[in-house]
């Protein structure tokens, strides 16, 4: 399957206007169909790698209960997602000066009663984390299944946004933010753009 670096869909001058008023921005159809079913089916047959996301260096956290997979180089069609994403962050850093160098990103699974309470990607600019995306993988989503992302944009507003398949959802990492409880299996790659080099 072939790269395709920044989707003419994306409407880049959009974006960067909705991140400089805004915070945030929100991408829909972002994909073809087919790379869409592609990622999805290469994220499930993954499913049995996932681990607790909730417990980081043997520490249990309560502040969340999804399950991730951190992407690796043999993952080729999520790696097209990253190698969009990279170049995507050169429009980033002519427009905000951001200085973005690479791009850190996991799959996230949440099953039926999964959340991850409210928090920020980059509290305090205590690391390199300048933008956080999510891009949906599940291949249908309905309205009463929850699983939607919380957001509190950069005026104090806070916006429920549904996870709906093929969006991808772009913030900045400093903003506050939560996924509410899933009543379904929920699939997801998350990503940061980083400016310096990330630690997984």
């Amino acid at each position: 399957m072939e790269a395709v670096i920044i989707p003419g869909d994306w409407n880049v001058d959009q974006i960067l206007d909705d991140l400089d008023q805004h915070g945030f921005s929100i991408v829909d159809d972002a994909y073809s169909s087919e790379y869409q079913h592609a990622v999805s089916q290469e994220c499930l047959s993954h499913l049995n790698e996932f681990r607790n996301a909730a417990i980081q260096n043997g520490v249990v956290s309560n502040i969340r209960s999804d399950h991730i997979l951190w992407l690796r180089p043999e993952f080729q069609i999520s790696h097209l997602h990253t190698q969009t994403l990279q170049q995507f962050s050169q429009a980033l850093n002519r427009a905000f000066y951001l200085g973005i160098k690479e791009i850190e990103a996991h799959f996230a699974c949440y099953h039926a009663g999964e959340f991850y309470a409210l928090h920020r990607d980059n509290p305090q600019a205590k690391n390199g984390r300048m933008i956080s995306s999510v891009y949906y993988l599940h291949e249908q989503w309905q309205a009463d299944w929850g699983g939607e992302l919380r957001l509190q944009d950069k005026n104090g507003q806070w916006h429920i946004i549904q996870p709906q398949p093929n969006r991808i959802v772009l913030f900045q990492s400093d903003l506050l933010h939560e996924v509410l409880i899933s009543k379904q299996q929920r699939l997801s790659i998350t990503a940061w753009l980083r400016s310096d080099t990330a630690l997984v």
